[in-house]
This record gives structure tokens, C-alpha cells and sequence, in this order.
């Protein structure tokens, strides 16, 4: 029953795409055209991130800065369901049940692996808090596989996810958004509730997909790590029973968490193991080229490049800058553009940022599930967001404040159909500045693309590639 429901699963994931239009911003999720504008790359001037030319978009002229805070991990539902004016819980209370993929019927009650919550609840979304703080980890990661996610929206059923999780249940439980610290710059700003992740499945894949609109690519990896497929597209299990769902698609694209030939990466990987340097172009090589300045600020990165951690819980495959041949080890792009969350910090508070600013936080404040908490996270990301509104570039920037992905927890809205490679399921992004609506919730449909578009926009780039060349930009974010 199981492989035959997965069958039907691919089939109709297959069929879906064929049938997309290739847009992800064409309708909104409720089937009515999108309100939006995508815009298109136009030769915007304002390289040293003062005013633009007029020929930039109504709504991006007045942008001299765009600051985003990639966090990670939780759906859209798991942390701003109860939001005020948001697709919310009551929508995720009317959802299909969890099916089990073993019987192809609706699971009596939620089957449960993480040690924080009893069995037996009911077959629907649930309040963590009364088994698992805001401040606490849990005790098993969620599944956040490329595939497996696929498996998961079931064709925008969005029955699967307890199913098909090592985590069960967990999958389906949300906090009380009002515990949130980053639920009161959400009220007080713009929070958008259709903005999708990029790509199925974990974190490697999407920050490649932010900053190129591309996936990264291992032609000559290794069989160990290459999927190996049914006609359907689902993965199959060898002789001993393991699925081989590998990080690599059949054709050699890197869909999984794997690390760079450059430094720094974990020490004792295979060298055969170790990903290509990448040449397609990245937003970094645009900005480059005209002249706008960037960087992108990792938590930790000193100390990842002195061979330590120092407790940071660095994430090595959250830096896509790093798999890139103009940022490989020694490069005068590396020098220039690969900096410290400190940096930042001490760049925000004097005023000196530059146009473009990533800042992945290391991982002990990424939010990020089973290796630290939500608190700790919200916290360290109101002190990045404190620094820029109190230091003097704060007039003129752009906060984005989003998630890399679902991190494996469920949603109930059904995201839009692109390509091969997403979107994935909702998740939370954020927009804080003075040129954002005041108390906005912008139901506009985005991907993680559309932040790579607005970047574009804002400083007359060509678009990288179809994703972000058709996404709309987030200008309907922004006070007119």
C-alpha cells in the first residue's frame, strides 16, 4: 500500500508541474490573480546605495539598503498561525487529516517520536506549549529532504507530512505566536503569508537558490551519494533496505546537505565527496559587476576559519557563497565579500553598511530545531534588527527576516507550482523598515526568489535565471 500511495504521489507531483505555468506568483493560493507586480530588471543607478535613478520601480527609489536575516526551519503555520489577519489556524483546523502512507487511511491519532509530547492527540495541528517551550529544544530532528518533501504536499494535499517524517507528529504542532519576540516587528510592520521556500527539501539547496536562482551541480559525485529512482520518481531501497534518496539527483544536481572543496568544511569528509567549485552567476557576481557593494555576514565564521567553533554551532553548508569559484579559498571576492556577523554589527551601529547585507546567523541562534530553540534565535535577530534601527542607515533600509525552509513542519496551504525544484511549503517572512505598511499582512504569493528579485530590481540586474525573473518582488510590501 505504502509504495503505491508514494507511486500515486509522484504521478501527480509530476503531473502538477507539467501543468504550472511556471510562474510562482501567477495566482495566489485561493485561485484569484495575484495583486502584485514582479517588475522587470530595469538599469537602476544608485550603486553606492544612495537614491536611484527614476528609472527604478514606484516603491524601490527611496531603498538604499536591503538587510537580510536568513533564519531556519519552521513552517509558516508552526509560528504565525494565530496572527491576526493572517491564513491562519482556522484554515488549519478545516484541513484534511494526516493520512498513514502504510493504509492509506486518516491516522486515529498522532503517532509521536519526540519524547516531549504524549501520544494519543488528536489527527490536527496542536499547541506546543503545553509539552515544549519556546526556550527549549526538541529531542528529534524533523525530516527536511528533498523527495521526501514532495511526498509530504502529496500534490497540495498536504496529508503526508506526519507519514513521512522520522518526527510523526511533531510535524504538526505550532506555538502561540503572541511567545514569539519577532511577532511584534510582524504587527508593527509587513509579514507576508504566501511566501514559499525555493526548492524541496533542507537548507543547502535553498541558500544556493537565494543567491543564484539556481541549484548547485556535482556532475562526476559519486555513486554513494546519487539517488537512485523508480519510473515514478520516488526513491527505491537497495538490497539492504536503505532508500537511497541520496543528496544528488541522477543528473548530478545537489538537492541535499553536502560540503564544499573550499574551506571551511568538516574535516574528515572524503575529498570525492566534496562539492565542485560552482560557476554559474550568483547576485554577489551581479552586484559586482555594477558596482553596488555586499556581504554576506556568517555567525561564527572567524572562528570556522581558525579551524574552531568556539560553541557556535557553525553550519558549514549555510554558506553558499563559499561553493563558488570567484569566492574559493584565497579569491579577492572571498576577502572582500565573506565576512563575521560582527562585522555587520559593528557596520550597522557606525553606518557604514553596505547596499546589500546576508546575515546567517551561526547556528546556536538560527531557531533551528533540536540543536537550540526558538528563543534564543527571535532574540538574536531583535538585537541584528536593534542594531540597524538605531544606527544611522535606518532611514533608508529594507529588513527581510525570513526562513530557509519548513524545517519538516507541516502547513495547510498548498504551495504554487514552478519547476523540478519547488516551490516548497509556506513559511514566514518578515519586512521591517520605515518604507514598509504599517501593520500589513501582504498576501501576495512569493518565493524565496522574490528577495533575489527585489535586490535585482532595486539595482538594475538581469534576472539569474526563470524563478526570480518571474517572482514578484516584495514591492507590495512597501508604503507607496
Amino acid at each position: 500500500m505504502q509504495k503505491s500511495l508514494f507511486n500515486r504521489i509522484a504521478v501527480g507531483a509530476m503531473a502538477a508541474a507539467c501543468g504550472a505555468s511556471g510562474s510562482p506568483n501567477a495566482s495566489t493560493t485561493d485561485g484569484t490573480s495575484s495583486s502584485s507586480d514582479s517588475g522587470a530588471p530595469v538599469d537602476a543607478g544608485g550603486n553606492d546605495g544612495g537614491p536611484a535613478e527614476s528609472s527604478t520601480p514606484a516603491g524601490l527609489q527611496a531603498i538604499g539598503h536591503i538587510v537580510v536575516i536568513v533564519l531556519e526551519n519552521w513552517s509558516f503555520d508552526s509560528l504565525y498561525a494565530e496572527f491576526a489577519g493572517a491564513e491562519g489556524l482556522t484554515g488549519a483546523m478545516a484541513a484534511p487529516p494526516q493520512i498513514d502512507p502504510a493504509t492509506g487511511q486518516a491516522y486515529a491519532t498522532l503517532p509521536q517520536t519526540e519524547s516531549h509530547i504524549p501520544a494519543g492527540l488528536p489527527n490536527a495541528p496542536f499547541a506546543l506549549d503545553p509539552y515544549l517551550g519556546v526556550s527549549q529544544d526538541t529531542s528529534i530532528d524533523l525530516t527536511t529532504k528533498f523527495y521526501e518533501e514532495q511526498q509530504q504536499i502529496h500534490g497540495g494535499k498536504m496529508d503526508l507530512f506526519v507519514g513521512v517524517s522520522a518526527a510523526k507528529g511533531l510535524t504538526m504542532g505550532y506555538f502561540h505566536t503572541a511567545d514569539l519576540p519577532l511577532a511584534g516587528e510582524a504587527k508593527n510592520y509587513t509579514l507576508c503569508d504566501r511566501f514559499f521556500h525555493g526548492v524541496f527539501g533542507g537548507s543547502f539547496q535553498n541558500h544556493i537558490f537565494l543567491i543564484s536562482a539556481a541549484v548547485a551541480q556535482f556532475p562526476n559525485a559519486p555513486a554513494s551519494l546519487r539517488a537512485v529512482l523508480d519510473s515514478n520518481g520516488v526513491p527505491v531501497k537497495n538490497d539492504a533496505g536503505a532508500l537511497q534518496d541520496g543528496p544528488v539527483t541522477p543528473d548530478g544536481f545537489v538537492v541535499g546537505t553536502l560540503y564544499s572543496v573550499n574551506s571551511p568544511h568538516p574535516a574528515g569528509v572524503p575529498a570525492a565527496n566534496l562539492v565542485p567549485d560552482q560557476t554559474m552567476p550568483t547576485l554577489g557576481d551581479s552586484l559586482s559587476a555594477k558596482g553596488v557593494d555586499w556581504a554576506w555576514y556568517a555567525g561564527g565564521w572567524n572562528d570556522a576559519l581558525s579551524g574552531t567553533d568556539a560553541g557556535d554551532l557553525f553550519q558549514y553548508h549555510h554558506q553558499p557563497f563559499v561553493y563558488f569559484a570567484n569566492y574559493a579559498d584565497g579569491t579577492p571576492g572571498r576577502a572582500a565579500h565573506l565576512k563575521d556577523e560582527t562585522d555587520f554589527i559593528a557596520a550597522a551601529k557606525a553606518g557604514t553598511l553596505p547596499p546589500v547585507s546576508f546575515v546567517k546567523p551561526a547556528g546556536i541562534d538560527n531557531e533551528h530545531p533540536n540543536y537550540t530553540n526558538v528563543l534564543s534565535g527571535e532574540s538574536h535577530t531583535e538585537e541584528l534588527i536593534s542594531a540597524v534601527r538605531n544606527g544611522p542607515n535606518w532611514p533608508d533600509t529594507v529588513v527581510i527576516v525570513t526562513y530557509d525552509e519548513n524545517g519538516g513542519f507541516w502547513d495547510h496551504v498548498s504551495p504554487p507550482s514552478a519547476d523540478r525544484w519547488g516551490p516548497g511549503t509556506r513559511i514566514p517572512t518578515l519586512v521591517i523598515s520605515p518604507l514598509a505598511k504599517r501593520g500589513f499582512v501582504d498576501h501576495t504569493v512569493y518565493d524565496t526568489t522574490s528577495i533575489t528579485a527585489l535586490i535585482e530590481h532595486r539595482w538594475g540586474l538581469a534576472a539569474l535565471g526563470t524563478r526570480d525573473a518571474a517572482a514578484a518582488d516584495l514591492t507590495n510590501a512597501l508604503a507607496p
